[in-house]
């Protein structure tokens, strides 16, 4: 049984693989849109509605937050072994994102002082997945750099409140949680309503019609980035274990039928070994349809004449030093895709989509702002006030150039 495809550097199915987008499927914006639109115009009605006719549940006592009593024993219910492994992840993840703070930039140049100041949002908000899986690393990869940037209010949305998604929430700091999803859950954090809080920016993963509403909000809020379906590139030669390299295939590809699981090798003898692996730790998956479809639909062998022309191929997916398009880069047959999923403590929120070329992983900076302070000595206004209305003139804008002589007199 084949179920890894295997096709040379430079064919055309190699060629396709690097064709990917973070647009929506058709019909989908429209829909997501109107939902919006609606939520904005009736509020918490829209979004009951809406919650109902998609997730089958009411608000209780008229509001989906989550109390703190249900919270609580939300929370009590998670088994001490996973209890001890959040207690890691948060130590760690909080110590990598702890040295992330940019400091604040204040220089003097002929008179004039300029100052870059960063200040921390007031509020923003985290979607957290809560269909096909449970996802409480994804609480403490975004709660926890938002808390380290110093923001005051963290509100968690999600449409499936876990026990274990419930503790990470406590572990990280999250201040407010509702039971919501969906593209109206995204429309409540945008604009507000009556029960729900707006925020300054939403981050976090979710559907093709959570990342429709993000796009869409944008601009009203601030927002991390629109990912693409789930991904992973591992560059390997022969000598690489084939039955690691399948396992972390597998380890993204279980996400969801849509995920992107690609080796990139100079071995087609190796591409063989990691396909017989797949169907071997398939078999007993408790998700196997999901990685099964994902890897069959979108997944691949790529082989390449050199180790030179993987990193050219990796670039140009935009996923070490010489690959410069990466989210995240796992160095060494030891750096797991797991490990960097739950414990490594580097983020693993990353653009996807081909949206590596030009985005990077969440950080803190994420939830600071930065502010512009300019102020100028009578002599640097006297010096500067001839060349600005110059370029004022230039433009059109006589009454900049006269803003800028009226204080440059004597």
């Amino acid at each position: 049984m084949t179920l890894l495809a295997t096709w040379q550097a430079g064919s055309p199915e190699a060629s396709a693989l690097l064709v990917r987008t973070t647009r929506m499927a058709s019909g989908v914006d429209d829909s997501v849109a109107a939902i919006l639109a609606d939520v904005r115009a009736r509020g918490d009605a829209a979004v009951a509605e809406y919650t109902r006719r998609f997730d089958d549940r009411a608000p209780e006592h008229g509001s989906y937050e989550v109390s703190r009593v249900r919270w609580d024993a939300l929370a009590g219910q998670v088994a001490p072994q996973i209890r001890e492994a959040l207690d890691l992840a948060v130590v760690r993840i909080r110590a990598f994102h702890e040295r992330q703070h940019e400091p604040d930039v204040d220089v003097t140049l002929d008179g004039v002082r300029l100052e870059l100041r960063t200040t921390p949002l007031r509020r923003v908000g985290l979607y957290v997945p809560g269909g096909t899986a449970r996802y409480p690393s994804s609480v403490l990869m975004t709660a926890v750099p938002a808390k380290v940037a110093g923001v005051p209010e963290v509100i968690m949305v999600t449409p499936g409140a876990s026990a274990e998604a419930m503790l990470a929430a406590r572990l990280a700091g999250v201040d407010r949680v509702f039971e919501l999803g969906g593209a109206q859950a995204i429309g409540a954090l945008a604009y507000g309503t009556a029960t729900v809080p707006r925020v300054d920016k939403i981050v976090g993963p979710g559907n093709a019609w959570v990342a429709s509403a993000k796009r869409q909000v944008y601009g009203e809020v601030d927002i991390d980035l629109i990912a693409g379906p789930s991904e992973v590139l591992i560059v390997a030669d022969d000598d690489a274990p084939a039955a690691w390299i399948a396992a972390d295939l597998i380890a993204q590809a279980e996400h969801d039928r849509e995920a992107r699981a690609v080796l990139v090798t100079t071995s087609a003898a190796l591409a063989s070994r990691v396909d017989a692996e797949l169907v071997r730790q398939l078999a007993d998956l408790p998700r196997r349809e999901i990685a099964e479809h994902a890897i069959r639909h979108h997944g691949a062998a790529v082989i390449v004449a050199s180790l030179d022309q993987a990193v050219d191929f990796a670039n140009a997916f935009a996923l070490a030093m010489r690959c410069t398009t990466a989210g995240a880069i796992f160095l060494g047959a030891y750096s797991s895709e797991a490990a960097g999923d739950y414990l490594a403590g580097a983020n693993h929120v990353l653009p996807t989509g081909g949206a590596a070329r030009y985005a990077s992983p969440l950080g803190v900076h994420d939830f600071r702002k930065r502010t512009s302070l300019v102020e100028y000595s009578a002599a640097a206004a006297a010096a500067h006030a001839g060349p600005i209305a110059t370029l004022a003139a230039c433009e059109g804008l006589d009454g900049h150039g006269r803003s800028a002589l009226l204080r440059g007199k004597p």
